[in-house]
């Protein structure tokens, strides 16, 4: 069940590889999430299918202005990450993954903090506990990485960190396809998000996610319903399937596999900018009783001082701003309080 106020507790991720039966606070029902949360009805029709976009392509930009207005997802080929990069990455975070649970604990994130080993932030608005793992990053890891392995990270450090400049990169230039195609094209109009006082830098978060094997995944969930507080999330879903987004009328579709694509999700932010014009999308992951399954996501943030409101050229007498302005901080704050409910509290 879902609280709004309620202060944040951060417990610790499951022995998962001790754990033979579901435990009681890992099960799952219809009754446990929100009374008004989708969760009931899983759509495998196959015409319902996020977009797959070359961003390569002319017609990018529309397909990719279609697919923000209909899905508040699609997904991107094309993108120029080297899939090398993508194996080294997956190879190093199932490097960490299988350590043991008390060597991961070592690098426990503080309560409040996005860094480090544990589990969701958004934990706490559940009552029952979700069958998951990560490790959160800004920036280069050593500070954590050197407590896993106190002589062995450099390997680590390097390919996360290169993975990250590639990362933010791409976002950069799918952010400037998403706001070209709403007609923006002036140099202003690109760089709200950046720092107002030239002493902060653009915040970005890379999280790599772990869903081990689970007895009964039918009973479990990976990661709950919940929107991103980003701009955009870029995820590399790896050679197994689990995501899932929510559409209107068509209930929870699974993200289909598709040979080095990306999935590119509508954060909170984004709506904001764009003043409702893009929508962020609900999404969820789901478990298997087969296969380890690891991804990773990159969330493209706005710097904490950045002030976030709808665009001025996206506001007209027929199209009012339909939320306040807020700073990246006064946001993160709002959705450590309210959660999925954080943009509807600042809606005008």
């Amino acid at each position: 069940m879902e609280t709004q106020t309620q202060a944040h507790k951060f417990p610790l991720p499951l022995d998962f590889d001790n754990v033979s039966t579901l435990p009681d606070s890992y099960e799952w029902s219809t009754t446990t999430l929100p009374s008004d949360d989708p969760c009931h009805y899983t759509n495998n029709d196959r015409k319902a299918s996020l977009p797959v976009i070359d961003i390569g392509d002319p017609s990018a930009y529309d397909l990719v202005r279609h697919a923000c207005e209909k899905w508040g997802a699609f997904q991107v080929i094309n993108h120029g990450v080297p899939l090398s990069l993508f194996r080294e990455t997956e190879l190093q975070t199932r490097r960490l993954f299988s350590l043991p649970t008390e060597q991961k604990l070592l690098a426990a994130r503080l309560p409040a903090t996005l860094c480090g080993y544990g589990s969701a932030y958004f934990q706490a608005f559940y009552t029952k506990l979700m069958w998951s793992e990560g490790f959160g990053m800004t920036g280069s890891p050593l500070e954590h990485a050197r407590k896993l392995w106190p002589e062995d990270h450099a390997k680590f450090c390097e390919v996360m960190e290169q993975c990250q400049a590639e990362m933010k990169t791409l976002c950069n230039k799918i952010v400037g396809i998403m706001l070209c195609s709403l007609g923006l094209t002036h140099e202003d109009d690109m760089n709200w998000f950046q720092p107002q006082n030239g002493s902060d830098q653009i915040q970005c978060l890379f999280h790599l996610n772990s869903y081990p094997i689970c007895p009964n995944p039918d009973r479990a969930m990976g990661l709950a319903p919940h929107t991103d507080t980003s701009l955009i999330t870029v995820v590399n879903q790896g050679n197994i399937s689990g995501l899932q987004v929510y559409q209107d009328g068509a209930g929870w579709v699974p993200v289909e596999l598709v040979e080095g694509a990306l999935v590119v999700n509508v954060g909170d932010l984004m709506q904001i900018v764009t003043n409702g014009k893009f929508k962020y999308v609900l999404h969820r992951v789901v478990v298997n009783n087969t296969c380890h399954r690891l991804a990773t996501s990159f969330f493209l943030l706005a710097s904490s001082d950045a002030k976030i409101s709808p665009l001025r050229q996206l506001v007209d007498s027929s199209h009012p701003p339909l939320y306040q302005a807020v700073t990246g901080k006064e946001y993160f704050q709002l959705k450590y309080k309210f959660f999925n409910k954080a943009l509807e509290s600042i809606r005008l």
